[in-house]
């Protein structure tokens, strides 16, 4: 009787096996190996995938090698802002293998408007251009560039009315915004050194360029609203070109207003020289506060010896790259313009070292 029980178990048991065979989720070892023999053609489990045509094109070397680009970045070569946005658009060529032409503008707005007719004539793929001369400037140009078929982007200073007008065909942005990075920076001013009601501030700036002039009005809003008094000084055409024609400028300002607490450059070059301007006017490190804009060996040298207290950062060699990248993608792609906000953080003697070496070899 007991042997027969274990008989009829056994019976049980194996009947359960091929059944859950035949629905086939959980083999057994010995089911396994038997199917694997019988399926003499196919692959094994451990095997690769079959070859595809072949790797995505974007991974290709040269994939943009077929586009021809004009690209602006904006001020002098060697200058401390424009060659680190320049920087940028030089390894977005080398990674993507677009042929890139540079044009320098020096920073002035009229032979922006003037290269850009004559980059258009050239008939390229794609322009990436600064857009300080602003919309009403720039626009008719740029009507006429996309009717060609030509794809342009911005960076540095926004065009909102071309960008929304063109996005589709690729027009983005890459750059701060620059109402609200000049803002952000008279805030932290204030709240940083204790400033406020009755206080004076020095603000040198761009307010007569369009766009641009915002980040310079942001500056003036933070201040006045805090109840400061703001000297104002336009940034004159020679010292936007090379800061070192400024400091006549910058010691008759001090000199007329020596309760100046606040120094505020609105502009990467003349951030770099706050400590020749500071010098020249017979100021010490501890005179005044000096803040700015924008990264450079430079500036971070005047941070470090306490010259200059305070920067906000636009990580401008994104704009060089990520402008050809976008040209690229639209070119090869058509992906639509892309809006990239680059405005960071401030800069100021506790965080130096951390973005010192990459500042040294204009990245940062």
């Amino acid at each position: 009787m007991k042997m027969k029980k274990m008989s009829w178990s056994l019976i049980a048991l194996v009947i359960l096996s091929l059944v859950l065979v035949s629905c086939g989720p959980a083999q057994t070892p010995a089911a396994t190996e038997k199917a694997t023999e019988e399926s003499a053609t196919a692959a094994p489990a451990t095997e690769a995938p079959g070859e595809t045509e072949g790797p995505a094109p974007a991974a290709d070397t040269g994939w943009c090698s077929n586009t021809d680009i004009v690209f602006f970045p904006g001020g002098s070569p060697g200058g401390t802002f424009a060659t680190v946005v320049y920087n940028g658009a030089l390894a977005a060529a080398a990674d993507t293998g677009a042929n890139v032409e540079y044009v320098w503008s020096d920073w002035n707005t009229e032979k922006m408007i003037t290269q850009f007719g004559e980059a258009v004539a050239t008939a390229p793929d794609g322009i990436a251009v600064m857009g300080h001369p602003g919309d009403e400037a720039f626009d008719p140009l740029i009507d006429d560039a996309e009717a060609q078929g030509i794809i342009v982007t911005s960076s540095n200073t926004e065009l909102p009315l071309a960008q929304a007008k063109y996005s589709g065909n690729g027009f983005g942005y890459v750059g701060a915004v620059n109402y609200s990075a000049g803002y952000n920076l008279g805030k932290e001013s204030i709240n940083r050194f204790g400033l406020g009601d009755g206080d004076k501030a020095f603000v040198w700036g761009l307010l007569s360029n369009p766009g641009r002039g915002e980040r310079t009005q942001g500056i003036i809003d933070a201040l006045e609203e805090a109840g400061m008094e703001v000297v104002y000084q336009e940034i004159d055409d020679a010292t936007n070109s090379d800061a070192s024609a400024g400091v006549s400028t910058f010691v008759g300002v001090m000199a007329a207003n020596p309760d100046i607490k606040l120094v505020v450059t609105d502009h990467g070059q003349l951030t770099a020289t706050q400590q020749v301007y500071l010098e020249a006017a017979g100021l010490g490190p501890d005179d005044v506060y000096a803040v700015g804009f924008d990264l450079s060996s430079a500036t971070v040298e005047a941070v470090k010896l306490g010259w200059t207290d305070l920067v906000i950062d636009q990580q401008q060699w994104l704009q060089g790259y990520l402008s050809v990248l976008q040209i690229c993608l639209t070119d090869n792609y058509a992906f639509s313009g892309l809006h990239i906000d680059t405005g960071a953080g401030f800069l100021h003697k506790d965080n130096v070292d951390l973005l010192a070496d990459l500042v040294e070899r204009q990245i940062r």
